[in-house]
């Protein structure tokens, strides 16, 4: 099999403390020390493609590391064997949903094909004046000719093109050998021509914490709680059965909307209703992507529905209906609504198991400006690069023009400066912040001490506390058993027992699961000196809670320093007003913008940290799939969940101000 490069590009401004690895001999790798520094990591570079950790495990043996520009403390590694060593050691977190390709923790790598030759999706852009001395009838006729002209008279220009932008951009995309690349950028009428990017898609009471209420003067009543608005949700699709989306009490479709209800696998029209009255999938760059790649093909629906949950939340999160007695497992419980509950949904399905490429991001933004929304919600985004080459600052400065508010999350990169996406200046960047609702779950030690935690688990599934357990938090080896690595633990020391895991490398939640089949009663996740004090919360899959740094520190402590540690842990149910809120989460990326430093950003921060919200009916709370417990509503953090709080807000302005200004020009002011 032909070998791939992966190229990593470190940025010295940005570089990670405790960068240090070095190479023993020539087929390993020695790891002990190497860390990367942050929530997440983002490595600058095109052809971006996402992997999470199994999928890395799975196609390194036919890798080459090759490490460009890189810190001083580093050395090249070029060995074809065992690379796998170097990732059992890093401290990333891909715990938000690793499951799904979200806005949430990943390695990000960069492919370069050794195939020259091999067709590749690339954007194209034209000048938007050189139609109109042309003789085409149509502009797919305009941009056909342009492949008419490029590739080999066999070939079919039509096969070759994946969409032809009408709106969010003059161009299309289409699939090109690196000859005929050459070929088109020589054309008069080409302004540039980009590579496709795959990007990443980064509740029952924060419309309370953000102080929407019936109050005869509030901005719900002022705006009809979103009465005629409609918001175009550019995500991972719909779960259209979910109470959330019934249209009991909705207003009329707007006569202005012209979009459709799109079928596919599991879709059909009549998922759409007066709250989602439109739905569309567009996959043609992610499915051309999966095809020259090794990583295999996953089972999602070919259609709108939501195969992930990411999408159902966020959609649900911007518009959903009101929803009483909404909880996850009796925690968080009240009633659940959007930000804008009387508003519209339009569906835009972009982001698949592999990602969300841009072309299919283009295509979506190209479409939903001519289906008439008013505001577009994507929290999704990738690492930034200039404006100009960005597509989805080229495509929401096109919906701007046409009066359409673009909402994006900022990214979960923080806090790391100037690691915010989604950089334009006509785009409102979404920054997350944390609630003052907490979820107590603490830990008792066998000495009496108690360490705070957090955890939705087990509601009221448990009368309070687990029972006092033998605590083992195993170390050593290749430090998997440390991070709970999925056959890591030995059965005959975990039965029965609580069992300390590490945050980082696997999700929060595979961990519990990695712990539960191994046999294990109980799990404390705890906090590295990467994550700190940051408490996302999970539905585990057993008894259990994350505690901070500062605690995981005492935790440890203890457990080295006693024959027979041991512990148990209290659940508290859930507690409001007892922290200070709102606080910068400490994933929420961080500004100013990393291409132009005078572009400050965020715009806004909103809540994006323990985010209860609607989830897929076919799935379990935590997403894994060994986890066969169904819930209306889950709990999701990050950037992703702050965004379409925006979006919604956006909503309410657009209904009380229908022919007033957009909501940047508001937050500009």
């Amino acid at each position: 099999m032909t070998s791939e490069i992966i190229r990593f590009s470190w940025s010295k401004a940005h570089a990670y403390r405790h960068l240090a690895y070095k190479q023993t001999d020539a087929n390993s790798i020695s790891s002990s020390n190497f860390q990367v520094r942050g929530q997440d990591t983002f490595l600058p570079g095109n052809h971006i493609l996402k992997l999470g950790f199994r999928e890395l495990q799975t196609c390194l043996p036919n890798l080459v590391f090759e490490f460009s520009s890189a810190p001083s403390n580093t050395l090249p590694v070029r060995s074809k064997k065992h690379e796998s060593e170097l990732f059992k050691h890093l401290s990333l977190d891909t715990s938000m949903e690793a499951k799904t390709q979200l806005f949430f923790s990943t390695l990000l790598l960069h492919f370069v094909s050794l195939h020259a030759q091999s067709l590749q999706t690339y954007i194209i852009q034209l000048h938007p004046q050189a139609i109109t001395s042309s003789s085409f009838s149509s502009k797919l006729q305009w941009h056909l000719s342009f492949l008419e002209r490029t590739i080999s008279p066999e070939d079919d220009p039509s096969s070759r093109m994946l969409y032809s932008y009408l709106s969010a951009m003059e161009g299309f995309a289409a699939q090109l050998s690196e000859t005929e690349l050459q070929v088109l950028q020589k054309s008069r009428d080409v302004i540039a021509i980009r590579p496709d990017r795959k990007l990443e898609i980064h509740t029952t009471y924060s419309y309370k914490f953000l102080g929407l209420n019936t109050a005869v003067k509030g901005a719900w009543f002022k705006s009809g709680f979103g009465r005629g608005a409609i918001i175009g949700v550019l995500d991972t699709g719909v779960w259209p059965e979910s109470p959330s989306f019934e249209d009991h009490g909705m207003p009329p479709v707007p006569q202005k909307w012209r979009g459709i209800c799109e079928e596919g696998q599991g879709f059909n029209s009549s998922n759409c209703n007066r709250k989602v009255i439109g739905a569309r999938f567009f996959s043609k760059g992610h499915h051309v992507a999966s095809m020259s790649t090794s990583l295999g093909i996953v089972q999602e629906y070919v259609s709108p529905r939501d195969s992930t949950g990411h999408g159902t939340h966020t959609a649900s999160t911007a518009a959903g209906v009101p929803v009483p007695m909404a909880s996850v497992f009796s925690n968080g419980a009240g009633e659940a609504r959007g930000m804008a509950p009387y508003a519209h949904i339009a569906i835009y399905k972009v982001c698949w198991f592999n990602g969300c490429y841009s072309s299919d991001i283009l295509a979506a933004m190209d479409v939903a400006i001519r289906d008439g929304v008013d505001v577009l919600s994507l929290s999704l985004g990738g690492f930034p690069i200039p404006l100009y080459e960005d597509s989805i600052a080229i495509g929401s400065f096109r919906a701007m023009e046409h009066g359409i508010s673009v909402i994006c999350a900022a990214g979960n990169n923080g806090p790391i400066p100037s690691s915010v996406a989604n950089q334009a200046p006509w785009i409102a960047t979404v920054g997350a912040s944390t609630l003052d609702r907490r979820f107590p779950a603490i830990v008792q030690l066998g000495n009496g001490k108690y360490l705070y935690g957090e955890s939705l688990y087990p509601g009221n599934h448990v009368s309070g506390a687990v029972k006092e357990l033998e605590l083992v938090y195993l170390t050593g080896g290749d430090r998997g058993s440390e991070y709970c690595f999925r056959g890591s633990l030995p059965r005959a020391k975990v039965r029965g027992r609580m069992i300390v895991c590490d945050r980082g490398v696997n999700g929060r939640a595979e961990k519990g699961q990695v712990v539960k089949e191994a046999g294990g009663a109980a799990m404390i996740l705890a906090n590295t000196d990467i994550n700190l004090e940051e408490d996302s919360v999970d539905a585990h899959v057993l008894p259990a809670t994350l505690v901070g740094f500062k605690e995981s520190i005492q935790l440890k402590s203890y457990i080295n320093s006693t024959l027979r540690p041991r512990a148990r842990i209290l659940f508290g149910g859930t507690v409001i007003g007892k922290s200070r809120a709102p606080a910068v989460a400490q994933f929420s990326s961080r500004g100013p913008s990393f291409t132009d430093p005078s572009i400050l950003k965020p715009d806004v921060i909103a809540p994006g940290v323990n985010i209860i919200a609607a989830w897929p009916q076919n799935l379990g709370p935590t997403g894994l799939p060994e986890d066969h417990r169904r819930v209306n509503f889950t709990v999701m953090s990050g950037t992703s969940m702050a965004c379409p709080h925006v979006g919604g807000i956006a909503a309410l302005i657009h209904s009380a101000h229908p022919n007033g200004p957009q909501l940047l020009s508001n937050l500009h002011l």
